[in-house]
């Protein structure tokens, strides 16, 4: 990036700015963001009924798993085994509203079953669990044998974001390049390399699309490279919202194509009528690309959009310009009249992309970091503190450039010599177009007044410091298509617990009032436990004995029973309870309203 002092601001100044505003909204959620429900993407498991590891005296009709956000099966599957493996659920599972049901046989033997699932979160990416129970006597099978895992086969983790760095990086040519040239380069046009690079990026666009469309199936059943063109994947994620998507994607980057024929063919400026249509096609096109992922799902989704939508057309424009720039300063010397209009009108739109990137950036952040200590407690903060890091070598980059401009341009234009005036369009004519002042030309002074021309600049440096940041960019695609696919910090780290369960019987009735349960923080180590408990009737209630339980099934640890004391009505907090490990955890509330009636409610969470 080029930049300029225009109209007193600059690049740094903004950039300044923008980060300051990234400090001070990092203080501000610090406090109190992390002790927020995860907003988005990536969904965890609430409650299962029956309780995990819970004994029943008979078989339910059905068993459910309840999510935190929407999920959907598409290609993942939902399934109950029986202690010998064979599956004992019968007609198809259902979601609807985060809640997963499964149907089972009916006269099931007592026994030990395990329930397995792997289904499709709201930003596309596959959660599967495990959980077992008892009916009657025998002993619990441990469901870590059914349970899958949410990694993806090792040949779709490389090529799913693959594809969509390779998309990246068709919206960087196949946007940004021509929106440079329309801004700052209208001679530009005429260069048969840059017209190569944008129908190679809107190619790549579509490419990606269906890279990705082909890998999603593949990447929510857990299945390898050889499934991606499965008939039955095929139509499942091409049926669902985001495989739709993807198609549409693939449609507009083929419309703006054609839109664009004719000027990559000829090697003319786009008049006023393709234009409009292709500003119309491209504002679809980085729609489809923000309207699916993290900020599709959790709260204030149309925001989330919105501000992505903002952050990919700046990243478009932004790295395309860079891209640009490289091949038009690849000419070796280019005389000042040519190079300078072209850079002074880079350096203001330069300056809002990244004050755009910037901010939108902070924004994104806050949504899917949540609080400054998510940086570095979870993968996704890595990924993203290595992304600014890259992103800080790319703005040392655009400094160099500053200074060079400023070295051997100067600010705005010296005053003409001994009245002379030489015109030059920037760095190329249009063929059969003479040139003549207005945009892309500039007035200069001849160096030599014997001359007409005014002395070539060697552009060593600039095309140095310009080729390091288009390197850094290609970097900073990479991490971003990596990120897209990462659990965001917010949902991977510990969240305090903040739930209100149903009470059921053995058989699974849900008419016996609820149980509110508090947990923070859901870390290894010492926690704090408060329990409420209401009756049906929404009424603090007091039971005849209340109990909790701690377990951890994949390290069978458990169950651990926490000592309740009285606080008040109906109001329980646990004396010296113990997160001994991380893991997944359940915590299960028993509580016998009489002599022969008891009734269990049962959370899931995360401890990290």
């Amino acid at each position: 990036m080029v930049e300029l002092q225009v109209r007193g601001v600059s690049v740094r100044r903004a950039l300044s700015a923008a980060l300051l505003l990234l400090g001070m909204v990092g203080l501000g959620v610090a406090g109190d963001v992390g002790t927020a429900r995860p907003a988005s993407a990536h969904a965890t498991v609430v409650t299962t009924t029956p309780a995990d590891g819970a004994r029943l005296d008979a078989a339910p009709a059905e068993v459910s798993v309840e999510f935190d956000e929407d999920v959907s099966l598409g290609a993942g599957y939902a399934r109950v085994l029986g202690a010998d493996g064979h599956r004992v659920d019968t007609g198809a599972p259902a979601v609807r509203d985060g809640l997963l049901t499964v149907p089972l046989r009916e006269g099931l033997p007592e026994g030990s079953y395990v329930v397995t699932w792997r289904v499709v979160s709201a930003d596309s990416h596959p959660v599967s669990g495990a959980f077992s129970f008892v009916v009657g006597n025998g002993e619990l099978v441990a469901p870590t044998v059914a349970d899958g895992g949410d990694a993806a086969a090792p040949g779709v983790a490389v090529a799913l974001p693959a594809a969509r760095w390779l998309g990246y990086l068709g919206l960087v040519l196949g946007l940004g390049v021509p929106v440079f040239l329309l801004l700052c380069w209208p001679a530009g046009w005429a260069v048969p390399l840059l017209r190569r690079l944008i129908g190679a990026g809107l190619a790549a666009v579509a490419v990606g699309g269906l890279l990705s469309l082909l890998l999603q199936g593949p990447y929510a059943a857990g299945a390898g490279l050889g499934a991606v063109t499965d008939p039955q994947l095929l139509a499942t994620t091409s049926g669902s919202a985001y495989g739709v998507t993807l198609l549409l994607r693939v449609l507009l980057a083929g419309l703006l194509a054609a839109v664009l024929l004719r000027p990559l063919q000829s090697g003319r400026a786009p008049g006023r009528g393709r234009l409009v249509v292709g500003a119309v096609l491209t504002v679809a096109l980085v729609l489809t690309v923000a309207g699916v992922g993290h900020p599709v799902a959790g709260d204030l989704t149309v925001l989330a959009v919105a501000v992505t939508a903002v952050h990919v057309a700046a990243m478009s424009c932004w790295l395309g310009g860079l891209a640009a720039l490289l091949v038009g300063t690849s000419a070796g010397e280019v005389p000042l009249a040519a190079l300078r209009p072209m850079l002074l009108r880079w350096s203001p739109l330069a300056a809002g992309l990244v004050t755009a990137l910037v901010l939108s950036g902070v924004l994104q952040s806050v949504r899917e970091v949540g609080s400054p200590s998510a940086l570095v407690q979870t993968t996704y903060g890595w990924l993203l503190l290595g992304k600014l890091a890259v992103v800080v070598l790319v703005l040392v980059a655009a400094a160099l450039s500053r200074d060079w401009v400023q070295t051997r341009l100067g600010g705005r234009p010296r005053r003409p010599s001994a009245g002379r005036r030489v015109v030059a369009q920037a760095f190329a004519a249009v063929p059969g177009e003479p040139a003549a002042a207005g945009p892309g030309v500039v007035a200069v002074d001849p160096v030599d007044a014997a001359g007409d021309d005014p002395a070539p600049v060697p552009l060593g440096l600039l095309r140095r410091t310009v080729l390091l940041e288009a390197a850094g960019a290609l970097v900073v695609l990479a991490l971003s298509a990596v990120l897209v696919g990462t659990p965001p910090a917010r949902a991977a780290v510990a969240a305090p617990v903040e739930v209100t369960l149903p009470l059921r019987s053995s058989a699974g009735a849900a008419d016996n009032g609820s149980v509110q349960v508090s947990l923070a923080p859901a870390t290894p180590g010492p926690t704090s436990l408060h329990v409420y408990l209401y009756d049906a009737a929404g009424r603090l209630a007091q039971p005849r004995d209340i109990t909790v339980a701690l377990t951890e099934p994949q390290q069978q640890i458990g169950p651990l029973d926490v000592r309740l004391a009285a606080a008040g009505p109906g109001h329980y907090v646990g004396d010296g309870a113990t997160l001994p490990a991380a893991g997944t955890w359940t915590l299960t509330v028993t509580v016998r309203l009489d002599e022969f009636t008891a009734v269990t409610a049962s959370t899931v969470f995360p401890v990290r």
